[in-house]
């Protein structure tokens, strides 16, 4: 019999295919998944201006330095840095730190405090929560009737925030220290649509609102939108590293996961923990069966299975020890057509890649079964 307490000797997150949407810190995320065992599909969402090329953020410099603001938010440790360094490009870097030098200089959380510091000024007050939300409270408490409010975006306005300064009298200005455009290549984010929304995808990640945003509009420039939202809804696990990432997908009616921290190694924490709780486990013909994106893990050892494999896996699964007919099985088979010796050959194949012959059952004349334990057939409502 099955071992329910062996060890597995694979990462947490072996044999599950995971999309990452990121431009910005895509190897470190990828390469974290990967450490943990999970195939990773990377797909950048969107690309990001050069600093010293953004006119914009040259015009909004140089207005902080002639009018001066009351306050300054720094809103990410990136762009805070990138902000002096392009200010330095200018010429204006001296100018610039001399005038957030005498302003009111807050400071989002511990890593843009840290980039606040590194560029040789002091916080006035940083949350030790990382909230938006907190900063804004403390504006507000303060009284911003009349006061000039200098805002760090970072790629997208932030939602609710500068309106909510405004309502309350202030007068904002946005420094867009650096800005979203889609992606030069946009082949590899067509490949991710399609893997999420044929479920050869278990979970894909968003680090930021734009690129959560930019794969949506893409899905609907291929007329897609509603089969990605239907995939995001109940298959694909979409994963953010925050609320202010999750926005867009939450606007279009899709719940999303997010770790406590925002940080991309409790991002990666979450997803070991939430894909293997999603998968489907099974004790089979003596055997403790998990079934996950395109491996099975039987009795702990993980067992890759080809695509046509997993997919008559599945259809068994849906209704463990119940006979599934071959012509079921057949319209489960992607692009099989309408000969069932197709079932055969690739039942034969998922056979030998579970490495263990009698977990699936031939029914003479009438198809397949899984071999469910009888103690669980019950569980399972089998025949």
């Amino acid at each position: 019999m099955y071992d329910e307490q062996q060890q597995p000797d694979h990462g947490p997150l072996a044999g599950f295919t995971v999309g990452v949407t990121a431009a910005r810190r895509a190897d470190e995320l990828g390469a974290l998944l990967q450490r943990r065992g999970a195939a990773v599909v990377h797909a950048p969402a969107l690309r990001i201006v050069p600093l010293s090329d953004d006119s914009e953020l040259l015009a909004a410099t140089k207005e902080i330095i002639q009018r001066h603001p009351d306050v300054v938010v720094a809103t990410t440790a990136i762009g805070f840095r990138g902000w002096v360094e392009a200010a330095d490009g200018w010429g204006l870097g001296e100018d610039l730190l001399n005038r957030l030098r005498e302003v009111e200089l807050l400071a989002r959380g511990p890593k843009v405090k840290g980039a606040v510091r590194a560029a040789g000024l002091t916080e006035e007050w940083s949350p030790s929560s990382e909230s938006m939300a907190e900063v804004l409270d403390r504006l507000l408490e303060e009284g911003v009737e009349g006061r000039r409010i200098a805002v760090q975006l970072h790629g997208e306005p932030l939602p609710g925030f500068v309106e909510a300064l405004r309502a309350g009298g202030a007068e904002v200005l946005g420094v867009p220290v650096y800005r979203w455009l889609p992606p030069v290549e946009i082949g590899p984010v067509d490949r991710l649509l399609d893997t999420a929304i044929s479920r050869s995808l278990d979970a894909v990640t968003f680090t930021s609102a734009p690129a959560a945003a930019s794969l949506l509009t893409r899905a609907e420039e291929r007329g897609l939108l509603d089969e990605l939202l239907a995939a995001l809804g109940h298959d694909v696990l979409p994963a953010c590293v925050g609320p202010v990432t999750a926005l867009p997908l939450q606007a279009r009616g899709v719940d999303t996961v997010q770790p406590e921290r925002f940080r991309l190694g409790p991002l990666v924490q979450l997803l070991c923990r939430e894909l293997p709780g999603r998968a489907r486990s099974l004790p089979i013909a003596g055997h403790r069966v998990e079934i996950r994106g395109h491996a099975v893990l039987v009795d702990g050892e993980l067992r890759p299975v080809p695509p046509a494999g997993m997919s008559l896996l599945r259809a068994l699964a849906r209704r463990p020890g119940w006979v599934v007919a071959r012509a079921d099985l057949l319209r489960a088979l992607p692009g099989a057509g309408r000969d069932e010796h197709a079932v055969e050959t690739a039942m034969a194949r998922l056979r030998t890649a579970l490495g263990a012959p009698k977990l699936i059952q031939t029914v003479v004349k009438r198809g397949y079964r899984l071999a469910l334990d009888p103690a669980a057939d019950a569980k399972y409502g089998g025949e």
